[in-house]
């Protein structure tokens, strides 16, 4: 069988202890049975691994801090497009999407690079500081949450949450609060590396239940994967998880998908109570560190989305296989410091 020849770039290639998704993005896209994928690999840090796992990325180059804006992106976009012909581009991390989502138009139009990604309306409806008016409105249970930028709002969210409670970032990490000043110690740290606000989340006791999903943007779920973590690190990780077989969860996930028209890959995060109730603890607007799971599973999730992103038509999949486990490892990998000193002065390898 000829595989059709595409290039996909991809950014999350921090595959650490807090790993981003990238590179289990583009393992997926390398399983592809009917593309033969070159990956251009889109990096924001010098030591990100991927950056030096040639067996996977092919060719890697610098991309500006989100920070830095929509326009100083695109016209590094401009100038990686002179180099390279990039069919499709998947970014992979929270805090880069609210630009490329400004300026996905501009890709497709100016330099003809396919995103597939929500409007800007759907993915604002699902951050962490408005989940209650998004559970209200999909029909699914949510945690009580307050946003604050003062510390002294904890003292006063004391009236009606009870400890434990959980202290979010807008983007990343969340940590769970035994007392006042554990909470206000976690305020600052997060502001510190996030900004404000801050979330103060209802601590949900239960079971943590997660799916990975994808959808096309017309209501329409393409694809749901259900997992249980079975080994989580400090920095609320899955280490370890296993695929599960839950009607009741999958039907919830696909409700919100389908209803929301969501465009894109996600990832749901709940909470499975005692009771069997799921209080969904956030909506994350990209692909899990988790999703190469689905493969193990039937479900190419990734490569769903470079075909819809190509304009093809992707039916649905209808099953998968529960009972699969995911074991992530590290690696080491050994490379000479002329790569290094390549991307750090020249911007790309």
């Amino acid at each position: 069988m000829n595989k059709r020849k595409i290039t996909v770039a991809a950014t999350g290639l921090n595959n650490i202890d807090s790993p981003g998704p990238g590179i289990p993005v583009i393992r997926g896209l390398k399983e592809s049975e009917t593309l033969d994928i070159r990956i251009v690999g889109l990096s924001y840090e010098t030591l990100e691994p991927g950056i030096y796992m040639h067996d996977l990325v092919d060719k890697v180059y610098q991309l500006p801090l989100p920070t830095a804006g929509s326009a100083v992106l695109k016209e590094r976009l401009r100038y990686i497009a002179s180099q390279e012909k990039i069919d499709v581009l998947i970014p992979n991390f929270d805090a880069e999407l609210h630009n490329f989502i400004k300026i996905q138009d501009d890709l497709k139009n100016e330099l003809n690079i396919a995103t597939f990604l929500p409007s800007q309306a759907i993915f604002d409806e699902r951050q962490k500081s408005e989940l209650g008016k998004f559970g209200e409105k999909y029909g699914v249970k949510v945690p009580e949450s307050h946003m604050i930028n003062q510390v002294t709002e904890i003292r006063k969210l004391e009236e009606n949450l009870h400890y434990p409670m959980v202290i979010k970032g807008r983007y990343y990490d969340a940590y769970i609060a035994l007392t006042y000043e554990q909470a206000s110690n976690y305020f600052y740290k997060i502001i510190a590396k996030w900004g404000y606000p801050v979330i103060v989340q209802e601590f949900v006791t239960g079971t943590e239940v997660n799916v990975t999903a994808i959808g096309d943007g017309k209501g329409t779920c393409i694809g749901a994967v259900a997992m249980r973590k079975l080994y989580i690190t400090d920095k609320g990780k899955a280490w370890s998880g296993i695929s599960l077989e839950d009607d009741e969860l999958l039907d919830i996930s696909k409700r919100v998908i389908e209803n929301s028209k969501w465009r894109g890959g996600c990832e749901l995060e709940f909470i499975k109570t005692k009771d069997d109730e799921y209080y969904l603890l956030e909506m994350n607007p990209r692909f899990p560190a988790w999703v190469y799971l689905a493969n193990g599973c039937g479900q190419n999730h990734p490569e769903a989305l470079v075909k819809m992103a190509l304009g093809e038509e992707v039916k649905p999949f209808t099953n998968y296989q529960s009972g699969k486990m995911f074991i992530r490892y590290s690696y080491d990998l050994i490379v000479d410091i002329s790569e290094f000193q390549q991307i750090s002065t020249m911007g790309e390898r």
